[in-house]
């Protein structure tokens, strides 16, 4: 067995020149070749499969969760309309509406977090430890990985909190 890097673009003419050298040394063997790109794509090709199947259900997930995060932010809104008149009529900002509606989901948000990301590291931990070459993990994966969840939770309550925010006072407080 023989290792041979061929530039990119030459295989063909390579391979050519290859077979020609092997026949006229080993006359009576075989020539077979394999391409060490096609090994390792066959090598990890349930890996590929699981990628798909992972990426699928992550960003089902992901819209299952934004979907009761809505519905949450919608059922809170409703419960503190009359909370929100009142601060608007006392003169409230906006942001600072929007910012006492959100917080709630924030602390939860962050519990999530202190909780989600150590269970992930050591999942992915044991995980990698089936492969001879592992990567290292870094903590600005996580990190990352923590800010887009917490920017998707505000994107999907920051349209019910402005909606309540910015709705007139004078509705909600009419009722009392």
């Amino acid at each position: 067995m023989v290792y041979i890097k061929i530039k990119p673009g030459t295989a063909t003419a390579s391979l050519q020149h290859i077979t020609n050298t092997f026949r006229n040394l080993f006359p009576l063997s075989p020539f077979a070749y394999n391409f060490v790109q096609d090994q390792n794509e066959r090598s990890y090709a349930a890996e590929s499969r699981w990628k798909q199947i992972i990426l699928f259900s992550a960003v089902l997930t992901i819209f299952i969760s934004c979907i009761g995060l809505f519905g949450l932010s919608v059922l809170s809104a409703e419960k503190r309309t009359k909370e929100i008149g009142i601060r608007k009529v006392l003169g409230a900002s906006v942001s600072g509406i929007v910012a006492v509606l959100s917080s709630d989901f924030l602390k939860l948000i962050f519990i999530s977090l202190v909780v989600s990301i150590p269970l992930g590291w050591m999942a992915t931990n044991k995980w990698l430890e089936n492969y001879p070459y592992r990567v290292t993990l870094s903590w600005w994966l996580f990190a990352s990985s923590g800010l887009l969840v917490i920017l998707i939770a505000l994107i999907t309550i920051s349209f019910q909190s402005i909606k309540a925010a910015i709705a007139n006072p004078v509705k909600s407080l009419r009722a009392e």
